[in-house]
């Protein structure tokens, strides 16, 4: 049997999907269809299930939501099922923690480590929720989740305040790294110049002697190898033994046979040909390739562990913006409370200047809201009764009481913050090439180091096993991934130095790699298009006693007493004109509408068109017409009524940046299609596209419309680039493949996106893409050089000359052919300079 419901509660999709999950749970219920335009719900059943019985699931839900017959209600008498208990869908084992790689879905690990699939560096999961917890600061092992007294000395709690900062999991990751590092550094130096002491005109022989001075690095390059990049040989151990080759594979192939190479030629140096042997009977050893290789692995890790850490700070950004309490009104009493302890339906007091905690609606009193964290627009919004109001927003100069609607996750900024951080934890759809090469390279080499031990101890000449076994090991030496690790990284250094030369900062090396495909760029309006500033534009007078500047005098007399930013737009255009302001009497905000008070005696009003109607002016047909040519330049008019007469009006606009129209321009010559995402009037925002030609342009669109129209794009076959200034836009910028944040705009923004563009001008992004296509041009010239030299020396190194010419490459040109394929990387990558 199927019954239909009426819901109410249900504001977005997440809420009808949300109660469809509810009341699935119920037993006896088959099949739930919710329809969230008629706010209905058809519940098929296999007997009847008493509504009550859904009422009471929905409420123990969270009470969010209630449901009800759209008729009068008819008992049945059938025995009352009961609910089944709700089963927490676990995505993996319950933890924390995650591969950013997503090797294994969504599973996730109670603790931090590395993924034993690929070997990457496990991520904490960031929380969208808060917790304030008080202690006593006589007795800081007193800890209790709501205010109070202490109860061993009576003093108040205080709040324990949570710190995104210092001892976190994540910066004590890389300090402990970073201090792996310099070790390293500081043993792999001194090896290095042992090593290579004769190549620069160094004689140590008079110090020690050579197999001294081997068992010297012997000892020194243990600390490199088994304390800071140990980790690296488990990696490479973990790549094998699940059958995933990849650059740990080459690192623990390369390094370790060229350890291990060293460790036999130390110990047993009798058992090497002559040939590999110096004047003094020492063989040759490799302890400072191993090292060195591994530090500049460890290297690159720190920089990589580096921007994963900043990757959070967005998060932790726009949990800032939440209040950790909140003085609510129970029982005609005020209490402040903990945010967590805020309840659905509490009234909540909030003070001029205060952060409004949750989402909800205002049921006494008026204010200015600004919400440009939010809708990324800088004009404040004007609010009261019966308006909803944004937890995260910052109220203005007045108080008001508001009833709580959504508390916890379900706020707007809780859903921003899931977006992101879901964003941020999507896998990328370009994997790094040199790891593509790695996987097909890696199998080639042992199988060709196998086939040359195998021929050499079959075929070989006496000493037959020693030939075998240094044949392998310069194959493996020869192949070492020191070229290919560093092809991308020196390009990528180079390259985001110079991009910082030019104001482009770069967070995500991926973005580098991105921004030469990018085919669609979406662009917020408001400070990423536009100043962001609104600045003064007309003024008009149509009654001959006032001319422009008395107007403007009169009007900025008036707008000196509000904290609005047009107003301060108003009065620094009369500043800028040296005109004196005058005094105010009887200064009232009349909201919605504008601002009266006695200017020098008259009685003058400023405002929008619904104050003229408040005082029964009509409006000549002139200047209306005047009036909406300057709306659609995407003004905002004022009209300023003097002693109930219209003098004038006035004009302020969010000007469009100098660079905006030629970067556009320059974007689709290249091929770009540019599209407008903003939070702005329809309007407004349609003036700004047809004037600078854009390619669509969408407005009046909140947070996660921007989110799902990147996502929409994407679906589409579109690589997206996403450019904007506010929190707003944290949600999309993460979600884009490249994401493009204004220097001149959030913290939020700017830790949300890939590349940072430090003057906020839009033709920052055709450097970008100058930058993205040289670099990336030069990665691949890097990896010719890599697998050029290994195209080449691999096969002698085999031993394939040998029979021709009897030559037989020994592991110290093996290392030089490595060293030289190196120098040629780093030399090409200069030339970005």
């Amino acid at each position: 049997m199927k019954h239909t419901y009426k819901i109410t509660g249900m504001t977005c999709d997440g809420c009808r999907k949300h109660v469809q999950s509810t009341l699935s749970q119920v037993s006896g219920v088959n099949e739930v269809s919710v329809d969230l335009a008629e706010k209905e719900a058809t519940v098929t059943m296999e007997v009847h299930v008493p509504i009550e019985l859904m009422k009471e699931a929905l409420k123990n839900d969270g009470g969010r939501y209630d449901i009800h017959l759209p008729g009068e209600h008819v008992e049945h008498k059938h025995p009352l099922p009961e609910i089944k208990k709700q089963k927490k869908k676990d995505d993996g084992d319950g933890g924390k923690y995650y591969c950013p790689m997503l090797c294994e879905g969504n599973k996730k690990y109670d603790q931090p480590g590395d993924c034993p699939k690929c070997g990457m560096d496990l991520e904490k999961e960031t929380s969208g929720s808060s917790t304030t917890e008080y202690t006593c600061p006589m007795h800081p092992e007193v800890v209790k989740d709501s205010p109070g007294s202490c109860p061993k000395c009576g003093m108040d709690l205080e709040p324990k305040k949570i710190s995104t900062k210092g001892d976190s999991e994540e910066n004590n990751a890389y300090q402990s790294m970073l201090m792996k590092f310099w070790i390293s550094v500081t043993f792999t130096l001194p090896v290095f110049f042992i090593a290579m002491s004769d190549m620069v005109g160094v004689s140590l022989s008079g110090i020690a002697s050579e197999k001294i001075w081997g068992w010297i690095q012997f000892v020194l390059s243990a600390p490199v190898i088994f304390y800071s990049c140990w980790n690296f040989f488990v990696r490479g151990y973990k790549s094998i033994i699940n059958r995933s080759p990849n650059m740990w594979t080459l690192i623990l192939l390369g390094a370790g046979s060229a350890y291990l190479f060293s460790i036999t030629a130390l110990l047993l140096p009798d058992i090497f040909p002559a040939q590999f042997k110096s004047a003094t009977g020492a063989v040759h050893l490799y302890f400072e390739a191993s090292v060195v290789i591994l530090t500049l692995i460890l290297l690159g890790q720190l920089m990589e562990a580096k921007a994963r850490s900043q990757t959070n700070s967005a998060i932790k950004e726009l949990l800032n913006l939440v209040p950790p309490e909140a003085t609510v009104i129970r029982n005609g009493e005020e209490k402040t409370i903990p945010l967590e302890h805020v309840k659905l339906n509490d009234i909540i007091k909030i003070k001029p200047g205060e952060k409004i905690p949750v989402d909800g609606e205002i049921t006494e009193g008026k204010s200015s809201i600004d919400e440009s964290m939010i809708t990324g627009e800088p004009v404040p919004v004007e609010k009261s009764n019966g308006d909803n109001v944004i937890g995260g927003t910052i109220n203005g100069t007045s108080t008001f009481q508001m009833k709580a609607l959504k508390i916890g996750s379900d706020t707007l900024l809780s859903q921003i913050i899931e977006m992101v951080n879901k964003a941020s934890r999507t896998k990328a759809p370009i994997q790094n090439l040199a790891d593509k090469v790695s996987s097909y390279f890696v199998p080639i080499v042992v199988t060709i180091a196998i086939i040359s031990f195998s021929i050499w101890a079959i075929w070989g000449p006496d000493p037959r096993l020693v030939y075998a076994f240094t044949s392998a090991v310069t194959v493996l030496i020869i192949a070492c991934p020191c070229a290919l690790g560093l092809a991308t990284p020196m390009s990528i250094m180079v390259g985001t130095g110079k991009g910082a030369r030019q104001g482009i900062l770069v967070k995500d090396a991926r973005a580098i790699e991105e921004m030469q495909k990018i085919t669609t760029l979406v662009i917020d309006k408001t400070g990423t298009i536009t100043k962001g500033k609104p600045s003064l534009q007309h003024v008009q007078s149509i009654n001959e006693i006032y001319d422009e500047d008395k107007l403007l005098q009169i009007a900025a007399s008036l707008e000196q007493s509000s904290e609005h930013p047009l107003a301060h737009a108003i009065v620094s255009g009369a500043e800028a004109k040296k005109l004196t302001l005058q005094n105010v009497d009887d200064f009232n905000s009349v909201t919605g509408k504008g601002l009266t008070g006695k200017v020098d005696g008259k009685q003058v009003a400023i405002g929008n068109k619904k104050l003229l109607e408040k005082f029964n002016l009509p409006l000549d047909s002139g200047v209306q017409m005047d009036v909406e040519k300057r709306q659609i330049e995407s003004e905002t008019v004022m009209f300023v009524v003097i002693d109930q007469q219209i003098a004038g009006y006035i004009s302020v606009a969010d000007p469009i940046k100098e660079a905006s129209a030629s970067a556009i321009k320059a974007l689709q010559k290249q091929g770009l299609e540019v599209i407008m995402l903003t939070g702005d009037n329809k309007n407004t925002a349609k003036a700004v596209a047809d004037k600078l030609g854009l390619d669509g342009y969408e407005a009046d669109l909140l947070p996660e419309n921007k989110y799902e129209k990147v996502k929409a794009l994407q679906a589409e076959g579109k690589i997206v680039a996403m450019a904007g200034d506010g929190i707003n836009d944290a949600p999309a910028l993460a979600q884009a493949n490249v994401g493009i944040a204004m220097g001149t705009g959030t913290d939020v923004a700017i830790e949300s996106a890939s590349l940072t563009l430090v003057k906020g001008e839009l033709d920052g992004i055709v450097r970008a893409r100058k930058l993205s296509t040289d670099v990336m041009r030069n990665i691949k010239q890097n990896l010719f050089f890599a697998f050029v030299y290994n195209m080449l020396g691999v096969p002698i190194a085999a031993g394939i000359l040998f029979p021709f010419f009897g030559l037989l490459l020994s592991p110290m040109l093996a290392a030089l052919a490595m060293s030289l394929s190196s120098v040629s990387v780093i030399t090409n990558s200069l030339r970005l300079r």
